[in-house]
């Protein structure tokens, strides 16, 4: 049994086909500079007709395992974050790992929405602890094909990209996961949700557009509560890592909203230098948005040994998470 893992490799995709706001501000009437004034976001990447979430997905991994200079027949386990996998069944999981060559790793989709990847990283850090092998986490979505073109608030949000992370076994307990919380709260369950296509209303002839495309019933309480949530696994976090914000070297959280994450970093007193932010150009992929940011923030500085950063999501379900990480 190991002690810890280690961060490896980082890497990231987006598709080719970049959106600027202009485009989705004229599409709903919208004057110029509204996006960009409420969200923060200048663009995002939306997807080709040629794209999908595996063939994404497996770009992201494949920057991760060449960064990471480790070999693929090494990888014991694939954990894929998506709200959008290819398919309902079977899951995408395994096609990604069979175009990565990973030989007969496990493979399994994770749906926690925004905090996915909070999720899958905390999973496979345990499983590399437990079993002393590597393993490769990749967050993707194609938003863009479920977000409803009439509905405002989703329109001017939503984006296409993947991150990934490849984690190996280490023995010395600084680094890997520190400190970890998750939280969820089922009583806001609807406030985000795609309403059709899961077992309580299936797909059929008659459905509306509407009941197969992304709704956000709220905005303003979706606001509140990711603020809220986002502050406080943080906070957990950093007890459990026996740390204070200002020992946080970088602050990578859910690229959801700059107003979200800027309200966290300010309710938690983490200097804004210290925010790592890709909303601007990249837009809201959702579990995507942090391992993209990881990858985006190691190719302009490098991660040196010793840092110490902080990651944190919430997004439907609702669910939520942080985890304090020692590179």
């Amino acid at each position: 049994m190991s002690r810890s893992s280690r961060l490896l490799g980082f890497g990231h995709h987006a598709p080719a086909r970049k959106v600027e706001n202009p485009e989705i501000e004229n599409s709903l009437g919208l004057e110029p500079g509204w996006i960009e004034r409420r969200t923060g976001i200048r663009s995002r990447f939306w997807a080709t007709d040629e794209d999908t979430l595996s063939g994404l997905a497996a770009s992201a991994g494949d920057m991760a395992l060449a960064n990471a200079g480790i070999d693929r027949s090494d990888i014991a386990l694939l954990l894929l974050a998506t709200s959008t996998p290819d398919h309902l069944l079977p899951p995408s999981a395994p096609l990604v790992a069979h175009r990565l060559g990973l030989g007969r790793a496990g493979a399994v989709d994770l749906t926690g929405a925004c905090a996915g990847f909070i999720y899958a990283l905390m999973f496979a850090d345990g499983f590399t602890r437990l079993h002393g092998k590597p393993a490769l986490v990749i967050a993707a979505n194609i938003l863009s094909r479920r977000i409803n073109p009439a509905e405002r608030a989703s329109a001017v949000l939503f984006a296409d990209a993947a991150g990934a992370v490849a984690i190996g076994p280490c023995n010395d307990p600084d680094r890997g996961i520190l400190g970890a919380s998750v939280d969820s709260d089922g009583s806001r369950y609807g406030l985000i949700q795609i309403s059709a296509g899961g077992s309580n209303t299936p797909f059929h002839g008659d459905l509306e557009l509407g009941q197969t495309r992304m709704t956000i019933t709220d905005g303003r309480e979706v606001f509140a509560k990711a603020v809220e949530m986002m502050t406080a696994c943080s906070l957990d976090a950093l007890a459990v890592a026996r740390m204070r914000p200002q020992d946080i070297d970088r602050f990578l959280p859910h690229q959801a909203n700059a107003r979200i994450f800027d309200a966290v970093g300010r309710n938690l007193g983490i200097a804004d230098q210290a925010i790592v932010k890709t909303i601007a150009e990249y837009g809201n992929s959702s579990a995507a948005t942090i391992p993209l940011s990881l990858s985006l923030a190691h190719q302009m500085k490098p991660f040196r040994s010793g840092e110490k950063i902080l990651l944190a999501a919430a997004g439907a379900g609702l669910s939520g998470g942080a985890l304090v990480v020692g590179i």
